[in-house]
């Protein structure tokens, strides 16, 4: 897959694709990053790429000509993103899109936004969140992060078969050893060697985690049927065919 990046920080990613498994991914020829300083478009002759809006207002606006230049300099097709606040909020589902194209553009604003008309070249808007960066170059960075560990061979394909927000649920409890640590047990569900009781459980957790702290994502879930059984279950106290919840002792569901 190919990430081209259009930004007037290009220095900013330096580190992205040097270290862990976003370096391994480019070395195994899954992730290319093209980063493209659209100021190198800009036909003004004291190289600017912004001025101050039209009608008057604070701060300056992205020029549309540099930012379009750069767009046709990519000869690949591509599928163009911009990143704004008035773009969808990025999720999971969105990252699973993006990596099943070929090559994405993204375009990082800068200031008070871009000229009206750049979005008209746009496939798709996207918003990491609502609050105010300086740019989209930690957004861009973000995005490229989340799409690469989706990409086949970048990592275990297990490892991303049951994550958080996957089914619109966080993801259950995760334990290494010891069994006993500070008097924290690890749940004995886990040692049973019991398959079916075991996703059981992770299920349950997976349901109150997402309840406890996303009542968001809860409140969108359509439940199946054993779904709300294990959810009333968990609410009276009661766990799955297991002995002990560590997580759960002595605690039920308010809201």
């Amino acid at each position: 897959m190919t990430f081209s990046i259009l930004t007037l920080f290009p220095e900013m990613f330096s580190g992205l694709t040097s270290s862990s498994i976003l370096k391994r991914a480019v070395g195994l020829n899954h992730l290319t990053v093209n980063l493209i300083n659209f100021r190198d478009f800009t036909t003004d002759k004291y190289g600017r790429v912004d001025t101050p809006p039209i009608g008057g207002g604070a701060g300056l606006i992205l020029k549309a000509q540099p930012i379009v230049n750069a767009l046709k300099s990519i000869k690949e097709k591509s599928y163009v993103v911009f990143l704004t606040p008035r773009g969808i909020p990025y999720t999971q589902k969105v990252a699973q899109s993006l990596a099943s194209k070929p090559h994405v553009t993204l375009v990082c604003g800068h200031y008070e936004g871009f000229d009206e008309r750049l979005y008209d070249y746009a496939d798709e808007l996207i918003s990491i969140g609502d609050y105010i960066l300086t740019g989209g170059e930690i957004a861009a960075m973000a995005i490229v992060d989340s799409v690469t560990r989706l990409l086949p061979g970048v990592i275990d394909e297990a490892s991303t078969d049951v994550e958080s927000f996957d089914h619109g649920l966080l993801e259950y409890p995760q334990y290494t050893e010891p069994k006993v640590f500070e008097d924290k047990v690890v749940p004995s569900i886990l040692y049973s060697g019991n398959h079916g009781a075991i996703a059981s459980w992770r299920k349950q957790q997976s349901l109150y985690l997402t309840y406890r702290h996303r009542p968001d994502l809860f409140n969108a879930l359509t439940l199946t049927k054993d779904e709300t059984k294990l959810f009333h279950d968990i609410q009276h106290g009661i766990t799955s065919t297991f002995e002990e919840v560590a997580i759960l002792k002595g605690k039920k569901f308010t809201k």
